[in-house]
Order: C-alpha cells, then structure tokens, then sequence
C-alpha cells in the first residue's frame, strides 16, 4: 500500500539541518516507529562511513540549540548510548564556537559504543569540559547534583530510542533530578525514558523543546509525549525526507483532510449543507446534546435537530433558537443527513430500548452516524446491539475516551493506553468504523488498513466536562455536509484542538474554558480552511478546481 507521504517533497532543503514541526504543514508529516528507524539507520549505515550520523546529528543539535537554547552556559547530560554521543559532538561545535558547556557523562567512558567513543575522544581533544558523573547516587532519597550555578539549560542526552523498559536506578534518578532542576530542558532525539513509539514516560524529562532525528516518532504526539517533549523540530541528518519506508501513522493535519472540505457556493441553501440530529439529552443530561447541536450549527451543517429522552423535552433553545428541539419519538432519524448518537443518552432502560430502536433504523436508511458517550457504553454492555450495528451498515464514526475504549474491546485502561494507536487501529476493525481514540494527541484511525492519524493540535483546555459533546456534533456537522467518515473525523478533531489552541494564544485558559467556548474559534477556523489560508498546497478536489500541489 502506497502512503501519503511518499510523494511528498522536503519542507527544506535538509544537508545536515533542522525544521520545525507544523501541526498546520501543508505536506503530510510522516511518524515512524523505532523498527523503521532502525532500518533506516541501518541502510545508512552500509552506504555511509562510520561516525557520519553521529557527526551530522550533533551539527544540527548545535545549530538548534545556537537558535533556541536561552543565552548562557549549556549543560549537557551524556549517557551511555549513542545519544550521549549527538550531545558530545554538539556541545564539542558550540564549545569550539565560543559558546561556554560543561559535559556530565552519566556513564563508563570506557564502555561508550564505537561512535560514542569517537565522540568522546574529539570532544577530550578540544578541551571541553567534562565531568564523569557515571557515578553519582542513585538513591530517590539522595541529594540533588550540585548543578552549575550559572547554567542557563540543560541538553538531555541520556537516553534515546532504544528504551524498552520504563527507566530504574541511575537513569530514573538523573531524570528526577532533571525535572526538579527549574532550567529549560532541551532534548536530542526524544526526552529520556519516553517510550517512542506509544508515548509512554513514566519517569521521562519534560522537556521545553525536542529536536528529533531522521523523522519524527508516534510517542511524541500522544499520550506523555505532548507533556515531555514540548515543542518538537526535526532534523534528518542529511538522509532523504520522507523516508522512503512506509509510515507507522501520520501526524494529522489539512494535507489529509483538506481535498474533502465542504465548499460553500453563492447559490446554496440551509438544504444544501445537510440535517443533523443529535439525540440524547436524558434526565438531568440535556445540556450534553445542546452542547453537540450548537457546535454543529458553528461548523456549518444546515439545519440541527436535537431529540431529546427527558420528558417533557426542552422546546427551545434561548441561547440559540435556530435549533429545532423534538421529543425523541418525535424525531424521524431517516429523513437526516446525518446522526450523532449519544450525548447525554445514559444507561437506562429507556435509554436502552431508544436505542435499540435507532440500530433498527440505521439498518432501513444507514445514515452516516457518530456514536459517542452512552452510546458507546450500550454497545459494550449488550452484544445484541453490536450485532444490530453490524448489520445496519451505517457509515460510522465512534469517538472513545480511554475508559470506553477498554469497555468496547474488553481489557483495561492500562492495557489502552499501552498502545494507543494499536488500540485504535483493533477498534475500528472490530467495528468496522473510524475511530477517534481521544486523549491527549488523539488517534484517528480506519479499517481499510491506511496508517492512523495521531492528531498535533490541542492543550489541557480541553480537559473540561462538554468537550466531547462538542467534538461529536463537530464531526456530525462535517458528516452532514458530505464529507466521508475518515476526512470528516480528522477535520473536526484537528478544528477542535485548534481551537483551543487560539483561546489560550489570546489568554483564555487553559484552566477554566468551558466547552461553549470552543464555538466561535472553531467557526473561525473552519472558514479560514474553507478560504484556503490553510491548504496551501493541498490538492483542490472540486470540480475545475487547481489540481497542482504548490506549497
């Protein structure tokens, strides 16, 4: 199978480089897991004398810590792989530029692997000054080292991507120490003790920055990785970009959603951009589909319809009286564009028996649905409504947090978030569905096969009750304007962290937003998307439409 990267060009010209990650690139951002890394190192390898990498992976961690690291001594932490040998050679070119460093190597020089070793010996060489701290305490209950009193950062290169257990004794405890520091921690290929393909760090460094080699890597997009690595640039070390081998997932962003927006025409109607319902709303509850209804009305869909469970049901919306609120038995699910079922929807019988009825009419007019919340949890609770689902044959997007997700596969949250984008992937196979794993650096993936989509934007805004009624209607919107399950869910997933991400640019939060507040910067950046500020590049699929892939 062919990936979406492959075709891609460079976002500069590399030689021995860096560029920053964009959670709004134009081109697919490819991530690779450490097996794919390490055959590209390996292939590199055969070709390139030895030290080539090392030597070019040090060059560009100078120059990005030349432009990023605040003015002042550098600290730089060496372990005991190779990349304790990127941070030799990088603090040897800025020692030798004038730039005042200090070297602390957490290991046995005398056991440093080849390349290390070459490191080690030219970093002796120039005089930079070295410390060997290979043996320093241990002990959670021991002293913090005596850090230099005039250092301005600390350069992380303690451990790489070869980390296969969470990290213990020396290392856990040089990890502690650093997060305890106070300084900005600027990390070489990817904070020590994150794991790099699941994003597991527990312990890992929080870093300010993290400049990573040949591509970029799942684990710093999801789960610990937004936390620990910061803002993340990457540096492919004079070797071809993208790789040529195919991707573990993709960063998502416009590149894959873009060609599938809804365009809007001057001669279009309210009918035009589809019917929406969304149904919930039980006892106590009725504020979660109001939530998902107004945020598909800011995201475009036609006309939203809101079925509510309680009884007597809401007659209008004060705040937004352009919404049309039913009694749920009220509500003709067939004749809609679309669906979103579950906001508010509870576990009752009531809830139960409506629900039931809904799977029955997906299966006379399968309408493409999003199933989220309660509605989740049923499925799970009930084998007779998975079968239900499975054979109404609706086009389908089911939005899990962590918790539902174990319920819907039958394991643990731990066992989720292991691997979430395995979890992912197994989920919409086994539904036959686009699953959005939520969480931070939420995992979009398909059941076609197609690499998942590990989403960059968004913050601990989010973190708020609300937030994923809103993200439901969101994608019910995109739905209901036309667009397939997959582009729909990673438009609205990557709107919605935007969105977020303005608010707190402009001051607000991230403590205290509330999900309503996600309306009007997600309306704002949908129609700069619609406008094109957004899609430089990205393939124009209406018809007559520029076809060439500029940047």
């Amino acid at each position: 199978m062919s990936h979406p990267a492959a075709s891609t060009a460079a976002p500069q010209d590399q030689g021995d480089g860096w560029f920053e990650f964009d959670a709004a690139s134009p081109l697919p951002v490819p991530l690779y897991d450490v097996a794919a890394i390490r055959r590209i190192e390996n292939t590199a390898f055969a070709r390139l004398p030895s030290f080539t990498l090392m030597s070019r992976a040090g060059a560009a961690a100078a120059d990005w810590l030349a432009r990023h690291a605040p003015a002042g001594p550098l600290l730089f932490l060496a372990g005991p792989g190779n990349n304790g040998g990127d941070a030799l050679v990088a603090a040897t070119l800025l020692h030798g530029a004038g730039r005042s460093v200090q070297v602390w190597i957490a290991a046995d020089p005398a056991r440093l692997p080849a390349d290390a070793a070459i490191a080690w010996q030219q970093a002796q060489a120039a005089g930079v000054p070295i410390r060997e701290a290979g043996a320093m305490p241990a002990s959670a209950a021991d002293p913090a080292p005596d850090w230099p009193p005039q250092a301005a950062a600390i350069v992380d290169g303690l451990l790489g991507i070869g980390l296969n257990r969470a990290a213990n004794g020396a290392m856990a405890w040089w990890i502690d120490q650093v997060n305890r520091s106070g300084l900005p921690v600027f990390a070489l290929d990817i904070p020590s003790g994150l794991f790099a393909d699941s994003g597991a760090g527990a312990p890992a460094i929080r870093a300010r920055r993290t400049l990573t080699f040949i591509a970029a890597k799942p684990g710093l997009l999801t789960l610990d990785g937004r936390d620990c690595a910061g803002a993340v640039d990457i540096a492919p070390i004079g070797l071809d970009y993208p790789p040529a081998e195919p991707p573990h997932a993709l960063a998502n962003g416009t590149a894959l959603f873009g060609a599938a927006l809804p365009r809007r025409h001057h001669a279009s109607n309210k009918g035009t951009h589809g019917s929406l319902a969304v149904i919930g709303g039980n006892h106590g509850m009725t504020g979660a589909p109001l939530l998902g209804a107004r945020a598909a009305q800011f995201l475009g869909a036609g006309k939203v319809h809101i079925g509510f469970l309680a009884q007597p049901a809401p007659l209008v919306d004060p705040v937004h009286p352009e919404l049309m609120l039913h009694a749920l038995d009220g509500l003709a699910p067939g004749a809609m564009s679309a669906l979103v079922i579950g906001p508010g929807l509870g576990t009752d019988a009531t809830a139960q028996r409506h629900f039931a009825r809904l799977l029955q009419a997906l299966a006379t007019a399968p309408v493409p649905t999003v199933l989220d919340a309660d509605a989740l949890n049923l499925l799970a609770a009930d084998p007779a409504h998975a079968g239900a689902l499975a054979a109404a044959r609706a086009p389908c997007v089911m939005t899990p947090h962590p918790l539902e997700a174990a319920r819907l596969t039958g394991t643990s949250v731990a066992d989720v978030q292991r691997d979430r984008i395995a979890a992912a992937t197994a989920l919409a196979t086994q539904w036959q569905a686009v699953v959005v794993l939520k969480g931070s650096g939420s995992v979009i993936a398909a059941p076609d096969g197609s690499p998942a989509t590990l989403n960059p934007t968004g913050n601990a805004a989010l973190a708020s009750a609300g937030t994923g009624d809103v993200l439901a209607g969101m994608i019910g919107a995109l739905l209901a304007q036309g667009m397939p399950p997959l582009p729909a869910a990673q438009a609205a997933v990557w709107i919605h962290g935007q969105a977020a991400d303005e608010l707190v640019a402009q001051g607000t939060g991230p403590a205290g937003v509330t999900a309503s507040e996600l309306y009007l910067p997600a309306r704002a950046v949908f129609n700069r998307l619609l406008g094109g500020s957004c899609l430089e590049g990205v393939p124009d699929s209406r018809p007559g439409g520029p076809s060439d892939n500029v940047r």
